[in-house]
């Protein structure tokens, strides 16, 4: 199990309690995308400090309680701001520019509810460096006039993958594109949505272009029993768009799926049809095979879903593809299960197997 950690207070005293106690793990991040950073852009990690605070205004006006927050990890891990900024900033810097210069992270994001299912499930499996692994922290936010929140993150960021007391979570899709702006990091927006108390709040906090750069944000909502909604939000820095099925279902990978967002974007990814494609593809195949079965869905076939090995490699249950290169190697680093319902989440570090799945 990763570490966890029980934040309270000021948005400073959560930053530096975070920084303070996950030192180690901050640490790890610090040292994983330096390396990156200069191995496929050769960006010196002074370079990417500056490519963070080309963001820095629009933080500020976006929320300066995360500049604070901010401040604090970098206090308490004894770092500079630049760092922690960079750290936050990292998927502008690492996955948006010329395609000769990129590399990936991925996942495979799946939701259910109502007709689909009862309850309202939502997980993903998260891909990427493996040495990343040494990095997650469970960061459990107590914030005052804001939900509590739940939340799977790299050591340093201070939003990423998870759920509130609200009855909101995000899961988070990589995609890469060819521009970005000056914008809000997306990581930051994903503690916006985090932050919010509704569905319709956590969009005003993603919407009209106030995202540096593209990616999706899986959002379900809860609100009580025959009350929820789970959508792909793909956003940009030319706004969103929203990504519905009528059955209840969600699924996405690493490629981008909106019309509209392709009208300003060209999606760079590779690799999207032997490898992005397929995943979504098979989830969606072990999904209606379920419905056609009759079977109940539930956490279960969560796991057996995350735990798919079909195409292998690049398959659900992502291992490292040797014969790609170093730099678009990704694996599951963790696997995530939200039950909305009945307010219960599961998780799994490494790749994931059906008997390793913890409660947290």
């Amino acid at each position: 199990m990763i570490k966890q950690l029980d934040l309270e207070g000021t948005p400073r005293e959560i930053g530096e309690k975070h920084g303070r106690e996950g030192k180690e793990q901050i640490q790890v991040s610090l040292e994983t995308y330096e390396k990156l950073f200069y191995g496929y852009h050769q960006i010196s990690w002074k370079e990417a400090c500056n490519r963070g605070l080309d963001h820095l205004k629009a933080i500020e006006a976006y929320d300066p309680e995360l500049i604070e927050e901010m401040e604090g990890v970098a206090r308490g891990a004894g770092v500079d701001f630049e760092d922690i900024l960079a750290l936050n900033a990292r998927s502008e810097i690492a996955l948006t520019g010329r395609k000769d210069k990129l590399f990936s992270d991925g996942c495979t994001s799946i939701a259910v509810t109502a007709p689909a299912c009862d309850e309202t499930i939502i997980g993903q499996n998260w891909d990427w460096k493996g040495s990343q692994i040494d990095s997650l922290l469970l960061l459990r936010i107590k914030q005052k006039d804001k939900p509590d929140i739940t939340m799977v993150t790299e050591g340093g960021i201070i939003g990423k993958i998870g759920c509130n007391s609200a009855g909101l979570a995000v899961c988070l899709n990589a995609l890469i594109t060819d521009k970005k702006s000056d914008e809000v990091p997306i990581h930051l927006g994903l503690r916006a949505v985090l932050n919010s108390s509704s569905f319709h709040e956590a969009l005003s906090r993603v919407n009209n272009g106030q995202m540096a750069s593209a990616a999706n944000f899986m959002i379900a909502s809860h609100e009580g029993e025959g009350m929820s909604l789970a959508a792909n939000v793909e956003v940009s820095p030319f706004g969103i768009d929203l990504i519905t099925e009528p059955n209840g279902t969600a699924v996405h990978s690493n490629h981008i799926l909106s019309p509209e967002l392709l009208k300003n974007l060209v999606d760079l990814n590779e690799f999207k049809y032997t490898d992005s494609m397929i995943r979504k593809l098979r989830a969606e195949q072990l999904i209606n095979t379920a419905l056609a079965k009759g079977e109940t869905i539930n956490e279960d076939s969560f796991k057996r879903w995350f735990t798919d090995k079909y195409n292998y490699p690049n398959s659900i249950n992502h291992f490292p593809n040797e014969k790609a290169p170093e730099h678009r190697r990704s694996e599951t680093v963790f696997s995530i299960i939200m039950n909305l319902s009945q307010k219960k989440t599961l998780f799994c570090a490494g790749k994931p197997t059906i008997g390793a799945y913890e409660e947290i």
